[in-house]
């Protein structure tokens, strides 16, 4: 027969392993020791069945108490020693939440990007919308639409990209301007049109202000009653919003381009500041875009007549834009993927130019 003597002096025992314990592990040994399937308890336990009725009513309440107590002491030391634990976590792993957190690499927009994003808005608010056409162009849209017949010395002026010729011994180029989307516009759309075409475009030239691959921006209106004036205003407005200067004093000098008829070259008052120009002051002249009423001829070749239809067209070199707007001293550097470069002259993503905040 069990004596309840022997339960005491085993609880005891057990006590006192479990306030000795030093870990989680040293205490789950002596839980397993007293409480597992074969631990001091459960064997005694298990000598229940060979007991008398009387000896079990004594002894089940007695075992079924002393696990119970066993269990309570066990978790209540548990909770002691992850306690201990997480305290000497923190004390050895303590982290300064006031120290700022360590800066992250983030992308830019390249300043040609900037560029084209500043020019769409501008000329949105105007009423133009943006067209685009294929880098590859034949020599209609690039050459003869344009005014520039096949032999003639105007097609000299052109450093060109040739491609080989293909079956029919058509030779396609790299367009050397955008103007082939103006073409191409003209002889998919009814007048009255208004467009920007933006893009690459490719010439056999690299020095300080050329590479072989660049961009232009070029505007085309096209309707009944366009003229020289509205020219002049449009392209005023523009200077004025691109350079965000009130004061643009402006000149057009006589030139000659094959598609456009009268012909200019329109130059802006200038002062150096630093690396970069201010448009506005100064008393030099700078060239910046050239422009002109679209020649007969263009309109001729593109089904319209030029009895009916007129307008005007300029074109400006978009990569010359950015360096003298953001004081880039040398064009080659544009497409030299500098990421030092780059992260001097971008531009924020998350600011996207607006007429209302400020383009750049």
């Amino acid at each position: 027969m069990l004596d309840t003597s022997n339960l005491d002096t085993l609880e005891r025992d057990v006590l006192d392993q479990i306030e000795a314990a030093g870990d989680e592990a040293g205490l789950d040994e002596i839980r397993v020791s007293a409480l597992g399937k074969k631990g001091s308890v459960s064997l005694m336990m298990r000598e229940l069945g060979k007991m008398s009725p009387e000896e079990r009513q004594v002894m089940g309440p007695a075992l079924n108490g002393l696990k119970t107590r066993l269990n309570d002491a066990i978790t209540a030391r548990k909770d002691v020693l992850e306690s201990a634990a997480m305290d000497a976590a923190l004390a050895s792993e303590t982290v300064d939440i006031t120290l700022p957190v360590r800066p992250e690499r983030q992308g830019s927009l390249h300043p040609i990007t900037q560029v084209m994003e500043e020019l769409a808005v501008i000329f949105a608010d105007m009423g133009f919308a943006v067209a685009e056409g294929p880098d590859v162009e034949d020599d209609f849209h690039n050459f003869t639409a344009l005014n520039f017949p096949e032999g003639h010395p105007a097609r000299d002026t052109q450093d060109t990209f040739f491609m080989k010729p293909d079956a029919e011994g058509m030779r396609k180029v790299l367009r050397t301007h955008t103007s082939p989307v103006q073409i191409r516009t003209l002889l998919k759309q009814k007048p009255p049109i208004r467009i920007i075409a933006p893009g690459r475009v490719y010439r056999c030239d690299w020095d300080q202000t050329h590479t072989p691959m660049f961009h232009q921006v070029e505007g085309l209106v096209i309707d009944k009653e366009a003229n020289m004036g509205h020219l002049k205003g449009v392209l005023l407005d523009f200077i004025a919003a691109f350079f965000e200067t009130d004061q643009v004093e402006a000149r057009f000098r006589p030139h000659h381009f094959p598609f456009t008829e009268p012909s200019a070259e329109m130059d802006v008052k200038y002062e150096r500041v630093g690396a970069g120009v201010k448009v506005g002051s100064g008393n030099q002249w700078m060239e910046i875009l050239g422009c002109g009423m679209v020649h007969p001829n263009v309109i001729r070749n593109c089904g319209l007549d030029p009895d009916e239809y007129q307008g005007f067209a300029w074109g400006m070199g978009v990569d010359r834009l950015a360096m003298l707007k953001y004081g880039a001293p040398d064009l080659r550097d544009f497409f030299n993927s500098d990421a030092r470069w780059l992260a001097h002259y971008g531009f924020s993503p998350l600011l996207q130019a607006n007429l209302a905040t400020g383009l750049s």
